[in-house]
């Protein structure tokens, strides 16, 4: 929308810029111009004045020249051809006497962004590079990178490119720098400026002399090198040393960024340097700057993951204050809970409390939701806490807290009875949808032990009508048909209403399919109803799966001092808020090093699409190397039945054998084979490995008993994982775990490399084979292991379709579960 009256405040400033009484007086024509930039900013549309700001550029007041240099930048692309008449000016000023003078005529040649003048800025670029005043050499490095970016495509004088590197060692530590940001965008093709030793060590050693973005810069272009010899590397750790506790937030993080690029095959000294950088990040926690703070919380939560105690005993500088943000205050929560101990735990816990009643609502609720996570270690004294603030009758505050326990009591199950008490007459508070949903599953598990639970329903039956959550009426009619399972007489007519509503007058089809599913189910008689909705019970005498393992350093030390751990914060408390059991989210660390967590001798891999006369065998560093980027969800849904699980696991191994392997590259499939050592799971009794494996949405098909060899057990799994701008991508996932004891170690072969060829077949035949290779003396691989490895459990996956990420996510979350269960078993 043009500004108004703007016609004739051109005419007005044209009428004055030509005035010849105006133009006499210098301060006169400066307010004039000082008058067209005015407007220029309040949104005029001046460029008609264009010539007349041409003129006034030839000048001796450096004031004026600034403010129609102002003006000519600004315009200059919407008059390319009155531009031309600017270039002598700018050209006789880049010779004038005054270094000021020079650099503001280069500085603005060259943001003319005129391709048509760049034969006229090259010469003096060149000149400006020699310039004895270090303020114009620092415009003329960086007008030769704007020069590259105005024309990508054209190649830069080699003798140019030399000139910058030489300029590498100018005495100013600003045009130092400058030449490095130059390069790095005229050699981006190439990778960037080479960096060797001689100007790794003269970098560092003029490191203190540039400012904070400088020293960034320069620690940011340095983790390209890598030391010839340890000596060397620890001369630049000693040389980084002091810039590691800087108290500038920024060098700090950059030097800690190049001392893990450095040391990441050492890791007691990247464990030495995280310790360090402790009293400069709780320094930056009580920033000023908002931004600051959450920025260096986000980056403790970063290095919690491989020192958990790093920051324990100061854990009070994590208290919220009552001015700080929402996102600062519940980004402290976070850590509050990754710090809890014995010793803490009940003054956490007090200060958590108070944060509940909050006047902001997502504070409160994240408060809440942090009590409920450390409710997994510490139940007894988070459900006393959880069950006082319902008396408070909030709705708020009861959502969250009935969501809290919802998810609560789904990994420990021993709550139950506490939450199943507690539950009496928080119908009457809930108001919105996510809250009244946790109740509904709620009492769907556990309505037998809820005395009023068919009183709750008859309310939410009675105004279904009204309701307009999509998912409380999916969740109501689930709730009611599992409550007619163990209550028929109290339920049976609230059923017949509730199924006669949604077949007959609800409109949402979602709705009354599921309606229509459930009568159908009942015709099928009560028996055939129970095996079909008889939900997933979590074994109360299952140890709790809780707390995380010391994570390696490589596993996120290429993310650290990026905009990463701020964008995991906020997927992390999204996902850990909200949602229904029955779909457990995980979120796979970046960057996660298989062969850093797992104990496994070699892993070989048979897909589609790879090279069939290399073998198909690659090491546990190789395999799957791409890094699992964005969450991994775990469902059961849609289930298999034995038939077709034992159908699809043997498919692939028929197709293989009719067609070859050759004729399956083109098939979106993969096979997978890993060694897991824990020695004590096939001591583990069928029903604690079926409830463990259920907590995180993974399915056992088949199994045999403990103590007997070989041990197998079968299962399955659907991944889902969303890609940036796509719909989530869903793979299913085989499953076998076997071991074979001592004595049966060699004798069954089930996928192996012989001589160069991949040896496959069904498993009679191939346990055939092995007997026959064991009796001519062709397994000696197999006699070669060793003892311990005798112990471990052969894990083969099957995928299809092929997603190594979420493969790899996959193998990570049952790796998990077999350790915390075998731990538990030892």
């Amino acid at each position: 929308m043009p500004y108004l009256g703007s016609e004739d405040t051109v005419r007005e400033l044209r009428r004055a810029l030509s005035n010849p009484n105006v133009q006499s007086d210098q301060l006169r024509y400066r307010n004039t111009i000082l008058k067209v930039i005015r407007a220029m900013s309040q949104g005029v549309d001046v460029s008609g004045l264009f010539s007349e700001m041409v003129k006034a550029c030839a000048t001796v007041d450096i004031v004026q020249k600034k403010l129609v240099y102002v003006f000519l930048c600004s315009y200059a692309t919407l008059n390319p051809e009155l531009s031309l008449l600017v270039i002598n000016t700018l050209r006789k000023d880049c010779q004038d006497p005054n270094p000021m003078v020079r650099s503001l005529a280069l500085r603005n040649m060259t943001n003319l962004r005129l391709p048509s003048l760049v034969e006229y800025v090259e010469q003096p670029l060149t000149a400006g590079l020699r310039d004895r005043a270090a303020c114009v050499r620092r415009v003329a490095v960086l007008g030769w990178a704007k020069l590259h970016n105005l024309q990508p495509n054209s190649e830069i004088d080699a003798a140019v490119v030399n000139e910058l590197y030489s300029l590498l060692r100018d005495p100013d530590p600003v045009v130092m720098v400058n030449c490095l940001r130059a390069l790095e965008e005229i050699l981006r093709e190439e990778g960037g400026v080479a960096i060797n030793k001689p100007i790794t060590h003269h970098l560092l050693n003029r490191l203190k002399e540039c400012d904070v973005w400088g020293q960034c810069e320069v620690l940011r272009i340095l983790q390209r090198y890598r030391p010839q010899s340890e000596d060397e590397l620890f001369d630049i750790l000693s040389l980084l040393d002091a810039a590691l506790v800087s108290p500038h937030p920024p060098v700090m993080a950059a030097t800690l960024s190049l001392f893990l690029s450095l040391c990441s095959t050492l890791p007691a000294v990247s464990l030495a340097a995280l310790e360090r950088v402790r009293g400069p990040l709780l320094a930056a926690c009580g920033s000023v700057s908002r931004e600051m703070r959450f920025t260096a919380l986000c980056h403790i939560q970063l290095l919690l993951r491989s020192l958990p105690g790093l920051m324990g005993a100061h854990y009070k500088r994590f208290f919220c204050g009552y001015a700080e943000p929402a996102y600062i205050k519940q980004r402290k929560m976070q850590v509050l809970v990754e710090l809890v101990n014995d010793e803490n735990v009940a003054m956490l816990l007090d200060e958590l409390k108070g944060y509940c009643t909050d006047v902001n609502t997502d504070t409160a609720q994240a408060a809440i939701s942090a009590i409920g996570r450390i409710g997994r270690s510490y139940s007894d004294r988070c459900l006393e806490i959880l069950t006082g603030l319902l008396g408070l009758k909030q709705e708020h505050i009861t959502s969250a807290v009935v969501q809290t326990m919802r998810d609560l009591v789904w990994v420990c199950p021993q709550c139950s009875e506490t939450v199943c008490l507690a539950l009496e007459g928080c119908e009457e508070t809930l108001q919105d949808s996510q809250g009244r949903q946790a109740l509904l599953w709620l009492l769907s598990v556990y309505g037998e032990r809820v005395s009023s639970a068919p009183y709750t329903l008859e309310v939410f039956i009675d105004g279904v009508r009204s309701e307009t959550s999509l998912g409380v009426k999916m969740e109501l009619l689930t709730t009611t048909m599992r409550l007619f399972m163990c209550r028929p007489a109290e339920t049976q007519d609230m059923l017949g209403r509730l199924l006669h509503y949604c077949i007959e007058e609800e409109t949402d089809m979602c709705v009354r399919d599921q309606a229509l599913l459930y009568y159908r189910l009942l015709q099928c008689g009560i028996e055939e109803t129970r095996k079909v909705l008889q939900g997933r019970r979590s074994d109360p005498s299952l140890g709790v799966l809780i707390g995380r393992p010391a994570e390696p350093i490589s596993q996120w030390a290429s993310s650290f001092n990026t905009l990463e751990p701020l964008r995991q914060g906020t997927v992390e408390t999204e996902s850990a808020s909200r949602g229904s059991p029955e779909h457990a989210s995980f979120d796979p660390k970046p960057n996660t090093d298989l062969s850093d967590t797992l104990d496994c001798s070699q892993i070989e891999r048979v897909h589609s699409g790879s090279d069939s006369t290399s073998g198909c065998t690659d090491s546990s560093a190789d395999v799957l190397a791409s890094s699992v980027a964005v969450p991994l969800s775990l469902s059961l849904s849609p289930a298999l039945s034995p038939e077709e699980f034992e159908r699809l696991w043997l498919q692939r191994l028929a197709l293989h054998a009719e067609r070859g392997a050759e004729k399956l590259e083109e098939e979106d499939y993969i096979c997978f084979e890993e060694r897991i050592h824990c020695p004590a799971i096939p001591q583990c009794s069928p029903q604690s490995l079926q409830a463990a494996m259920q907590l995180v949405n993974i399915q056992t098909m088949a199994f045999t008993p403990p103590h007997t060899l070989p041990w197998r057990v079968y299962l399955y799994t659907h991944t889902q994982q969303g890609h940036s701008g796509d719909t989530p991508h869903s793979t299913l996932i085989l499953g076998e775990l076997l071991y074979t004891g001592e004595g049966n170690q060699r004798a069954v072969v089930t996928k192996g490399i012989d001589g160069g060829e991949v040896v496959e077949g069904s498993e009679e035949e191939l346990v055939k084979e092995g007997e026959e290779a064991t009796a001519y003396g062709l397994s000696r691989r197999e006699s070669a292991r060793k003892d311990g490895e005798e112990q471990d459990v052969k894990v083969t996956l099957k995928q299809q379709p092929r997603d190594d990420k979420a493969l790899k996510g996959f193998l990570s979350i049952l790796t998990t579960v077999l350790h915390t269960l075998s731990s538990e078993r030892n």
